[in-house]
């Protein structure tokens, strides 16, 4: 699913519209490994600049990772229990978030999960 939201704001004395622009979906992928791996490829190949990555292993085998991006930012969530990953991605370049959604349709289009 993808969204937009924007809003006008003001710096130095010029109308400056604020986009965000939103992607949100559900994959059937659970592995840590491949996820932090597929997903810094997609960042790279859609031109979004990594400022900081963080990632957490739960006990019970849940994985969490972040990428800060200059552009806003990148988030997984893996719930084992039901066998399926959220992805979120924020950012505010629209032909970066549509890059980005193109790499990752041609990689996870089968295993989505609606």
């Amino acid at each position: 699913m993808k969204s937009k939201q924007h809003n006008n704001i003001v710096l130095n004395n010029r109308e400056v519209k604020a986009v965000v622009y939103n992607f949100q979906q559900w994959i059937s992928v659970t592995d840590p490994s491949e996820l932090k791996r597929e997903f810094e490829y997609f960042l790279s190949v859609s031109g979004y600049h990594v400022l900081n990555f963080v990632e957490h292993f739960f006990p019970n085998g849940g994985y969490t990772s972040l990428w800060l991006l200059s552009e806003s930012h990148l988030a997984i969530h893996t719930f084992i229990a039901d066998n399926k990953t959220y992805i979120e991605l924020t950012g505010c370049n629209e032909a970066m978030n549509k890059m980005f959604i193109e790499a990752f349709e041609q990689k996870y289009s089968n295993q989505k999960i609606v």
